[in-house]
């Protein structure tokens, strides 16, 4: 059986560079949280709420320094704005950018680690 990190580097190959569209919850595009919604629909059978501040009640708490595969990580980029990844292992996310689309960022970048709020766990492996 695929480890959580095999499903979500599969995900991941497969969008990869897929651009960042707002609304978007496919191939054509996605904005953050269809990208989670979409990867973990497909990789672990589980259909999370559509907007990231729903999605960010969901599973529990965890902390920065006890990540694992399939952790979603929270940030805020603004006062009005939220973004959700996947934790990938070794201090990486995948997420969809507005600028780059379909990406992995490390959490210890300048500008996500100012903007990092918290992390939850849906999964429980």
């Amino acid at each position: 059986m695929a480890s959580n990190k095999n499903k979500l580097d599969a995900q991941f190959k497969l969008y990869e560079g897929t651009k960042y569209r707002y609304g978007g919850t496919d191939k054509s595009g996605f904005d953050c949280s269809g990208y989670v919604n979409k990867v973990y629909k497909d990789a672990f059978s589980i259909q999370l709420p559509r907007m990231t501040k729903d999605i960010a009640k969901e599973g529990k708490k965890v902390s920065k320094s006890n990540l694992k595969p399939g952790d979603l990580v929270f940030f805020r980029p603004t006062s009005r704005y939220r973004h959700v990844g996947i934790y990938m292992g070794n201090g990486e996310f995948m997420h969809s950018s507005t600028s780059k689309g379909v990406i992995k960022s490390r959490l210890d970048n300048v500008y996500w680690k100012k903007k990092y709020r918290y992390a939850r766990r849906i999964l429980s492996k």
